[in-house]
């Protein structure tokens, strides 16, 4: 009675507890939709809170109606794509080949993979070394860098070693060679730990503006909509400061919605896609960590 009892009591502490979780997480989200969509003098006097006051859609209106925002949305679409695929191509074929023991010197770039996830050069080695391979001001300066995670290959790699080695010896008798079994064995049998880090590589792409702010000095037309947002924010901020609105032409917005609007732009691929793979980010993480 006293068991039953007691696990009744975890159930309700533990409802308790995630409803107070969900509503701090999505508390911020709906104060930015709720701002984005209110009348800017609400906002001004800070009577906005969850829901909007004199709704207006004079924010989007005004950011939808900006040449570059488009530009850098279908930039960010671009890298993030290109850029995911990229990384789990590079990931699978450095972390498969290490899954094997018989591997000559695996154990040695092991460690050294390792090494770089304490170590790094710095952003000033990083920016020398993509100067010198002419990547300033091109889309490479965005792909190539981030393309490759010594977290994710250990993740990959713990992966690969639970799955059994009889299916690659069946394959093998049947004619596969090494690349066959990884691509027509392995590859299918790994949609869970491809779908978690494709969405860890996806998410960070999509949200990164700092590379670009390093490395598009002077390619406008190559930025992300992460950096737009961030531009956003920094010319609101000075907005604020000097008393004025971000764009004098329409005097019915001020800073904060122009924020709020952007932010809730931003965030709707991201919300649509992760809960379509949220199932196979559980599983992958899961048997990428206790595998092996």
């Amino acid at each position: 009675m006293n068991r039953v009892f007691s696990y009744k009591n975890f159930r309700v502490l533990n409802s308790i507890l995630m409803l107070i979780l969900v509503i701090a997480t999505l508390f911020p989200f709906l104060y930015m939709i709720a701002v984005s969509f209110s009348d800017y003098r609400a906002v001004g006097r800070g009577e906005v809170f969850l829901i909007p006051v004199n709704p207006n859609i004079t924010s989007y209106t005004q950011i939808l109606g900006m040449s570059k925002f488009y530009m850098s949305y279908l930039n960010t679409i671009f890298y993030t794509i290109v850029g995911t695929a990229i990384s789990l191509v590079l990931t699978i074929i450095c972390s498969y080949p290490l899954s094997k023991k018989h591997l000559l010197g695996g154990t040695v770039i092991l460690k050294l993979i390792v090494f770089t996830m304490f170590f790094s050069g710095g952003l000033i080695p990083n920016f020398l070394l993509l100067r010198d391979l002419d990547f300033i001001n091109k889309i490479w300066a965005i792909l190539i860098p981030g393309a490759i995670s010594a977290y994710n290959v250990m993740i990959m790699k713990t992966f690969f070693q639970g799955i059994p080695s009889a299916l690659e010896d069946s394959a093998r008798i049947d004619g596969l060679n090494d690349i066959g079994i990884l691509v027509w064995i392995v590859i299918p049998l790994s949609k869970a730990i491809l779908a978690t880090i494709g969405l860890f590589v996806a998410v960070w792409i999509w949200n990164d503006w700092f590379m670009a702010l390093i490395y598009l000095p002077k390619a406008e037309n190559l930025r992300p909509v992460s950096l737009f947002l961030r531009n956003i924010v920094y010319g609101a901020y000075n907005q604020i400061r000097a008393g004025n609105v971000l764009d004098s032409k329409d005097a019915n917005t001020v800073p904060e919605t122009i924020q709020a609007a952007t932010i809730v732009l931003i965030s709707i691929p991201i919300i649509i896609v992760y809960p379509r793979i949220q199932k196979y980010f559980a599983k992958g993480m899961m048997i990428g960590s206790i595998k092996g």
